[in-house]
């Protein structure tokens, strides 16, 4: 599953995550890192840094979103890492959410986890003229 990641509120964010990330064995080779368009709405014509991720379903997952917190858990600053899945459903968390005690940083990475390792949804079908569907 390719997913997308991406860091607001830090200098270098995306780059400096995808350093800490791929110091994790599992991770290595899986990440790259991507310039993207500035968000819609939002002032200034810089890209923002995306990292990108290619993870297959089981226990990358759980490496990934572990990584992921305890680096955020580092940050002196604040900032907001969004991951975005090939369905477009996003999950956010910012550095503050995991700045409180070790029990709500692993229930945060248990939730991360099984959001990125849950498989994309698929798309809803319409058939033709307002008619159901084929089936399976």
């Amino acid at each position: 599953m390719r997913i997308v990641i991406t860091v607001d509120g830090g200098r270098d964010g995306g780059a400096e995550l995808r350093r800490w990330l791929t110091a994790e064995p599992q991770l290595r080779g899986r990440l790259r890192l991507d310039a993207q368009p500035p968000p819609p709405g939002t002032m200034g014509g810089g890209a923002m840094d995306a990292l990108i991720a290619i993870l297959e379903p089981g226990g990358v997952a759980t490496v990934f979103a572990g990584a992921v917190v305890a680096w955020a858990a580092g940050r002196r600053s604040s900032q907001t890492i969004t991951v975005t899945k090939p369905d477009g459903t996003q999950i956010s968390i910012e550095s503050t959410q995991v700045r409180a005690d070790a029990a709500q940083a692993a229930e945060l990475v248990e939730r991360l986890a099984a959001a990125v390792d849950d498989p994309p949804r698929p798309e809803h079908r319409r058939a033709p003229d307002g008619a159901a569907p084929p089936g399976p």
